[in-house]
């Protein structure tokens, strides 16, 4: 695969388990793809399809078996303020207010109060947050926690937004609205985005590419471009739902990872 100067590329990456019993799972094999700036990528698949080893490898968590990722035509050997991650969980520091949570990465960057005031008070604003800025993370409700998470990332300014199932905790009503506040902030800030969900509706409204990814070994297994993303940034993600095209999407992705599905189960039955 060519290596592009900017944007991200996953170059021809596998990743191998050794177990201590002498065994090893084969997580993925050979998976290239490239992300221009800006591009959303959705990522769909069974259990066990490598999706957030995958997400892991592009953070810098993991060191791949083979091949590399290069960002911005340097190559990827660990986690860099380049590359923000959002995790299921938020992951944010109890003992912080909302306001010293958003700001922490620039603070341990060394910046002053003057230098990142402005920026972290209109994030705050964005992710609707600016009256709850004096607020201990435990006062706040699973989707206000997320949007903290969302907003601690963007204060880092990465170019890169990673994010391993950012809204599968929430409610459907909080997470709609949270689907709505993700393409707003991709939208605005121009970051590129790679989001890991098992909801396939999910997967359509937040993805401008999407990919479905098989198991054993993890790979891609198809890649659809989509209009949806588009469509719902600032509207009606309901009706959305309802355009040209979505319905039928969402019926051949459901029945190809039903299908992948049924194939692991007749795996497991047949070697018990």
């Amino acid at each position: 695969m060519g290596q592009d100067q900017t944007g991200l590329t996953i170059d021809n990456i596998s990743m191998r388990f050794e177990l201590p019993n002498g065994v090893h799972v084969q997580a993925l094999k050979n998976v290239s793809l490239h992300l221009d700036q800006g591009e959303l990528l959705s990522v769909l698949g069974p259990s066990g399809c490598g999706k957030t080893t995958l997400l892991n490898i592009v953070a810098g968590f993991l060191a791949p078996t083979e091949g590399k990722v290069l960002l911005n035509g340097h190559r990827v050997t660990g986690p860099d303020a380049e590359r923000g991650m959002v995790f299921q969980q938020g992951a944010l520091f109890e003992w912080m207010n909302v306001r010293d949570n958003v700001s922490f990465g620039p603070r341990m960057k060394g910046q002053s109060e003057a230098d990142y005031g402005q920026h972290v008070n209109h994030l705050l604003d964005v992710v609707g947050l600016r009256d709850f800025k004096d607020k201990a993370i435990y006062e706040l409700s699973g989707g206000m926690q997320q949007r903290v998470a969302l907003a601690r990332c963007l204060a880092n300014d990465p170019d890169v937004i990673l994010m391993d199932e950012p809204l599968g905790a929430l409610d459907a009503l909080t997470r709609e609205k949270m689907q709505g506040l993700v393409l707003d902030l991709w939208k605005e800030t121009g970051k590129t985005i790679i989001l890991i969900t098992h909801s396939v509706e999910e997967a359509l409204l937040l993805g401008e590419r999407l990919i479905v990814m098989a198991p054993r070994p993890g790979r891609i297994h198809k890649e659809y471009r989509l209009p949806f993303a588009e469509r719902g940034v600032g509207g009606d993600l309901r009706a959305v739902k309802k355009s040209e095209g979505y319905a039928e999407t969402r019926e051949e992705i459901l029945s190809m990872i039903w299908e992948m599905e049924e194939e692991i189960m007749g795996r497991v039955e047949g070697a018990a």
